[in-house]
Formats: C-alpha cells, structure tokens, sequence
C-alpha cells in the first residue's frame, strides 16, 4: 500500500488539502484502494484553516518517516520561513526515496529545501514573479499546470492539485485506475499537464535540439534537463512515444549521423567520430558494427562501389 502523507499548517487551506484527501484518502465504492493517507503537522493539535475552522491533527513529523509520497498543501503565507525541523524531515523523506509533492502556495515551503534549485516548478500565476525573484535558481514555469521531475512535483493554482494528483495515480497505478478514479469523482479524463506542450511535442522539440548537438558529450541527465523532467519519466516518454530508451536513440542517432558522413565526404573515420560525439574513431567502429553489421571503412566502401540515385 502507497503511503500518502499531508504535512499541514496553520493557517491551512482547506481546498488543497482536501484535493489530496479526495484523491488519496477517500474511500470509494468500486475503487480499489491503493492509498494509505495520513496528515500530519509540527506541533500536533488544533490546527487553524482558512475555512475559519480548527482541525485536530495528532501526527507529528515522525510520520513523515514512512511515506512514500509527502503532500505540502500550501503554504500560507507564503513568505512563512521553514523551521529547522520541517526542512530537516523533508530533506530527510526524500533522501529515504520518498516522492516530495506541492499544491499552489506549497512550493515555498520545497523551495527552501534547496530540493527545486537547478529545476523547474510552477505555482499560482499570481505568486509566480515572487517565486523567481526569491529564488532565482529554480526556473519558474507559471503556465504549467504541474510539472513532475519524478522525486519532486509541483502544481498551479488549486485546482491544478487535482491533475497533479490524478497524474500521480496514473503514474503509480496506470491509466485504468487512475480514469476509473477520475469518473467516480465525476472529473474529465486525464490529460497530460494542460498549458504546457503536449509531452508528444515537447518530445519531438527535443529530438531536434539533441540532433543539432551530437558532437557534444550529451548525457541522459541534459536530455532530461532540457526538458523539465527526470531521466526516469524521459525514459517513460520514449518508451510510450518511441519504444526505446533515451541512450539507445542518442547511440542510434549518432550512427545514423556518421553513416551520412561516411556517404557524403571523404573525412577520416577519427574525424567522424568527433563529429558525432562518439569520442574515438575505436568507440565509432564498434558502435557502427554493432548497429549497421560492418565497419566504417567497409560500408563506405560498399556504398561508394553501389550505383546511386539521384538525390
């Protein structure tokens, strides 16, 4: 069983949380549940909401000690400093592998981990030139809906929560359940996160950017980077989108590329290989042979030796 934790404050918005207790936390009849959900707090009590209301919350950090996913479910205000303690219990999930999750105003709070510098994270339109201007390493992205690198996921405004959640569950649970789930809460369909380039796109975008740079020393983790995501949701983006991995395109793009080399010029095997990234003329020969089934000498000399078409 996936365990859910919310970790609440006062003054805690009562939307975002229930987005998380409604997707997570609420039985339902013909849903198999697969969430265990708990809300926890710093100073366990009476915890104000902005419904004018108390909440009891008896948890205290500890139970963040075991979750797999740890919800923030805003943060108000948002200029409130993160204790010593809450930063220390979530840099400390996330190190264990837990899944560090924001809604709205929430991001505040995981930007002061430092967990969000180097990346890329939305929130509210509205606080979003706050957000940049406070912290200025993390690339803020105010039309996404949400954005998931994989261990840490932030959303807009309030209701963005619902699709980041929904997109969790999809993630975790599949396309079935997390659809059976959205019809049962009387939602829309899935959709990938609204606002933003389509995933198929935003793919295509990078394929290009990534042809264009094959004589540098690209890696798995600039693919991902360049894109807002982690190298784990790239590689299930290739897989859904084009049935391999990150690496095994990059290799099949790079051969791809030393074949026209090999057709159109008459430049060295060495020179070859540094053109398209694959650093030594030795690694060049293996890959080829391994992709194309001769060497780079041998197929050029079989192409050059064949009657060609006019191009």
């Amino acid at each position: 069983m996936h365990r859910v934790v919310a970790l609440v404050r006062p003054v805690q918005s009562t939307f975002e949380l229930g987005c998380a207790v409604e997707v997570f936390g609420t039985p339902r009849a013909g849903v198999p549940q697969r969430y265990e959900f708990d809300v926890c707090t710093e100073t366990p009590g009476l915890v104000p909401t902005t419904a004018g209301y108390e909440m009891a919350v008896s948890r205290d950090l500890s139970a963040l000690d075991t979750a797999d996913t740890v919800i923030v479910p805003g943060w108000l205000p948002v200029e409130a400093p993160l204790s010593d303690t809450v930063r220390t219990a979530l840099l400390k999930a996330h190190a264990r592998g837990a899944r560090l999750v924001t809604i709205c105003s929430g991001v505040f709070a995981l930007a002061r981990t430092g967990l969000l510098d180097g990346r890329s994270a939305t929130t509210h339109p509205g606080r979003a030139e706050q957000l940049q201007r406070e912290f200025p390493r993390v690339t803020v992205q105010p039309h996404r809906v949400y954005v998931d690198h994989g261990d840490v996921a932030t959303s807009a405004g309030a209701g963005a929560g619902l699709e980041l959640c929904l997109h969790l569950v999809r993630t975790d649970q599949g396309p079935a359940h997390a659809a059976l789930l959205a019809r049962h809460m009387v939602l829309p369909p899935y959709r990938p996160a609204a606002s933003a380039p389509p995933a198929a796109e935003a793919l295509d975008d990078l394929l290009d950017w990534a042809g264009e740079r094959l004589g540098t020393p690209l890696t798995v983790d600039d693919l991902a980077a360049r894109v807002g995501v982690s190298p784990r949701t790239l590689a299930r983006r290739f897989a859904d989108q084009l049935g391999t991995s990150p690496s095994a395109w990059l290799l099949t793009r790079r051969v791809t590329a030393a074949r026209l080399l090999l057709e159109e010029t008459d430049l060295p095997v060495e020179a070859i290989a540094a053109r398209v990234g694959l650093s030594s003329a030795l690694n060049l020969r293996r890959r080829f042979r391994d992709q194309v089934g001769a060497t780079p000498g041998a197929y050029r000399r079989a192409y050059r030796a064949a009657p060609q078409p006019r191009r």
